[in-house]
């Protein structure tokens, strides 16, 4: 029942943002837009790691910055959610060192190996601080096996409120899916 309220209440703020009609510059650059890869996407040459692998400091310099992590194993009984907490401030503070980031990844997080994720989830996300820009799609996004994310709200909406429906669409459509992109105050990044 919490997870429906959440989802409720999400939905409602993104519905109040999505038929808000843009009646100023300052309305437009602040409103929350449905998520697109960055522009730069095709610059990117990937760097993938494992299980709680850490990037090297130097990949800080690259511009883009764009990796891929596998975090399936984050279990409490073997250790792995402990190595990945030490791994996890190195990426953090390698990707806030770049100017242009892309981040793929692969969640899941449960009590031993085998078990039913608590949670789990595809993400991507990316952030280009030289055109003021952050965005965020989550895809297969599951809570103790259950879809969750602006498209199962979508889904509900569909038969009763198609109107409602079509405004959330832009930010989730499939179940477990939900993405948007944000501004950036540029004044102070690359």
């Amino acid at each position: 029942m919490r997870i429906r309220r959440l989802l409720a209440s999400a939905a409602a703020a993104l519905t109040l943002i999505a038929i808000t009609p843009a009646t100023s510059h300052a309305v437009t650059t602040t409103t929350p837009q449905p998520f697109t890869e960055p522009a730069f996407a095709g610059e990117c040459m990937w760097h993938q790691f494992g299980e709680a692998e850490k990037p090297s400091w130097w990949l800080a310099l690259s511009n883009p910055l764009c990796v891929e992590y596998s975090k399936r194993a984050i279990t409490v009984d073997n250790g792995d959610a402990v190595r990945f907490l030490l791994s996890e401030p190195k990426r953090f503070a390698v990707a806030m060192l770049t100017c242009r980031y892309v981040q793929i990844d692969h969640w899941s997080f449960q009590p031993t190996t085998g078990a039913t994720p608590y949670v789990a989830w595809d993400g991507y996300y990316w952030f280009d601080k030289s055109q003021g820009a952050i965005a965020g799609h989550l895809k297969n996004f599951r809570v103790n096996g259950k879809t969750v994310g602006i498209g199962d709200a979508v889904q509900a909406l569909r038969p009763n409120f198609p109107q409602l429906a079509d405004a959330l669409d832009d930010y989730g459509a499939e179940y477990g899916e939900t993405g948007l992109q944000l501004p950036l105050d540029r004044s102070a990044w690359c």
